[in-house]
């Protein structure tokens, strides 16, 4: 049987990447954004584009809706819609950090409560939710965005543990450095917001290391992939890295003491 997923955040980077990918491997795809007229050229591929804007109850609730009325199922939840804003604690306001958590985990939150009804009827349901090198390690600038995707990874755990009997996995994806739109967004935000106040020097010193980690970055495909790996396994791993630098980073992390790895990073701002 033809196996249906929604995913979102499917109108760049690594949605629009995994939708297409998957839909060529045969799956049923809903590819979900709020720019919807971003998703025309996905219908090429057979792709069922969907508005959802994962801030709003209403939007998700008629998304999934939808899904089920048409498809029958939601075998296949790929959490990937996500807000990347840079910037000092001191200078981000708190109603865009309430913002970008409101995206980056209420809104996979809310998502997976309402698929999992139907998933556990079925005896069956791969969850798969985009963390990030950023949601084990940390940058200066970066505290709203670590925070968001380090409860990922801790909601990703305890929901494992929840679902498992109900025949669901729970998959965390941790991307490294890879070819997407929030990059270019995240750094904007930061110069706006902090690249004039007592923490300028610091935020030049973060946007010159992430214009090298988006020369080195991978091309979405990468994590497309990893996704169609999980999805397929009979036994998924909790978690696959991939993509520039992610090895790497998590390696040193894990030898490395918190001040040793906070003098490696801070040794890149210059």
């Amino acid at each position: 049987m033809e196996k249906t997923v929604l995913i979102t955040g499917a109108s760049a980077g690594i949605g629009k990447a995994t939708a297409i990918y998957l839909a060529q491997n045969g799956y049923n795809v809903y590819g979900a954004a709020r720019r919807i007229e971003k998703m025309e050229d996905l219908k090429g591929y057979g792709i069922k584009p969907i508005s959802l804007d994962v801030t709003r109850e209403e939007s998700l609730v008629a998304c999934v809706e939808q899904i089920l009325r048409e498809a029958g199922s939601i075998d296949i939840l790929v959490n990937n819609a996500g807000s990347g804003y840079y910037g000092a604690l001191e200078d981000m306001s708190i109603s865009d950090a309430k913002y970008q958590m409101e995206v980056n985990v209420f809104g996979v939150a809310r998502l997976i409560q309402l698929v999992l009804p139907s998933m556990r009827k079925n005896n069956f349901g791969k969850i798969v939710n985009l963390s990030s090198v950023g949601g084990k390690v940390t940058l200066p600038m970066g505290g709203w965005y670590h925070a968001s995707k380090f409860a990922i990874e801790g909601l990703s755990d305890a929901l494992r543990k929840e679902v498992k009997s109900f025949g669901i996995d729970v998959i965390v994806i941790e991307p490294g450095g890879t070819k997407s739109e929030m990059i270019g967004h995240g750094t904007e935000y930061m110069m706006k917001v902090s690249g004039e106040t007592a923490y300028g020097k610091l935020a030049k010193g973060v946007s010159k290391m992430y214009e090298k980690i988006e020369k080195d970055a991978a091309e979405p495909i990468v994590i497309a992939k990893l996704i169609k790996e999980g999805i397929e396994a009979k036994n998924p791993k909790t978690r696959y890295v991939g993509a520039s630098g992610a090895k790497l980073m998590l390696f040193f992390r894990r030898i490395l003491s918190d001040k040793q790895f906070d003098k490696m990073v801070m040794s890149q701002m210059n």
